[in-house]
């Protein structure tokens, strides 16, 4: 799929939950504005929904570490038919299965998730299952870069290692910014590529907001050491990205600017695309975000963590999200 056809579907995505939230006067937007980009790459590209749609046994695994923004996994899943669309209209009302934290409840959910690090201890004892019966089916745990302050994380971060889970992709929401403020006042993570290669892993960095930086550092083939940081194309990406680790050497510092264009170059599929190149070590993709993607309203506050718009904020919002979705 081209890269601005991802864009603009990630866009459409922000507008549900931007209507969710506010029907339901409560819900966590910025978390989610700024992991959208990455869950649609991920749903669009680099997993075969049709596998996850029937349950096929040999389907990728995801699990969403950061489970207060199961808003943004609701509407993808309702884009591509998991859930009836119209049970977005009942996100966190009662007796709904769509809760502001993401139950096994709701087909295609495969971990309830919503008590912070622990997603990655998830992923690995699925991993380990996975390899255990002999599937290739990789799993993706999507982590929030506040919650890597828990021990847990790694512990399995170890672990993953130890057992060498090179099926296991844990990708980061490096948006600097927690309900409390900014990351690096409440508990430093930098460097972040240093930490995980210590602990036996793989490290690329990406543009959070670029589906062409995103399906690159997705893709894993060690014929092509360009390099994966900042990519501009993704043209038959399973070539496009470098030699294991050397995005790392960018740092996870924040994008720059608020809205960059995304590249325009077909990005094909990156389904099995994950071969020899990281054969042992399990793979971390730092995506550099910023919380509250896609308004100027709601963009790089912290505040924005927990916050339902105003009426006036809400046509602010949506304007500046319809602008951008075409």
């Amino acid at each position: 799929m081209d890269a601005s056809e991802l864009k603009r579907i990630a866009h459409r995505r922000r507008l549900d939950v931007l209507e969710m939230v506010k029907a339901a006067g409560t819900g966590h937007i910025g978390g989610s504005m700024s992991c959208m980009d990455i869950l649609v790459c991920l749903y669009y590209e680099a997993m075969d929904a049709r596998k996850i749609l029937a349950r096929d046994e040999g389907r990728d695994r995801f699990i969403l570490s950061k489970g207060h923004c199961a808003e943004a996994l609701y509407a993808v899943y309702a884009d591509l038919g998991l859930i009836p669309k119209e049970a977005l209209g009942t996100y966190a009302a009662f007796g709904t299965i769509l809760a502001e934290h993401p139950s096994m409840k709701v087909s295609g959910v495969e971990a309830a998730t919503g008590a912070l690090g622990h997603g990655l201890s998830i992923g690995v004892g699925m991993a380990l299952g996975l390899r255990a019966d002999g599937r290739r089916a990789r799993v993706y745990v999507l982590m929030g870069d506040g919650e890597l302050a828990e021990g847990s994380v790694w512990e399995a971060a170890m672990s993953a290692a130890k057992y060498g889970l090179d099926r296991l992709v844990a990708i980061i929401d490096r948006n600097r910014l927690q309900i409390s403020g900014d990351t690096e006042d409440i508990m430093p993570l930098e460097s972040l590529p240093e930490k995980f290669r210590a602990f036996g892993w793989d490290v690329r960095a990406c543009d959070g907001h670029d589906p062409a930086s995103i399906c690159a550092a997705l893709a894993w083939n060690s014929a092509d050491a360009s390099g994966v940081a900042g990519a501009a194309s993704a043209t038959g990406v399973a070539g496009a990205i470098g030699a294991a680790g050397a995005a790392g050497a960018t740092g996870a510092t924040g994008v720059a600017g608020a809205s960059g264009a995304a590249g325009t170059a077909g990005v094909t599929s990156t389904a099995g695309a994950i071969g020899a190149a990281g054969a042992g070590r399990p793979l971390a993709i730092i995506a550099r975000t910023i919380k509250g993607y896609g308004s100027k309203v709601t963009e790089n506050k912290a505040g924005w963590h927990h916050l339902v718009p105003s009426d006036e904020e809400y046509r602010q919002i949506k304007a500046d999200l319809e602008a951008k979705a075409g």
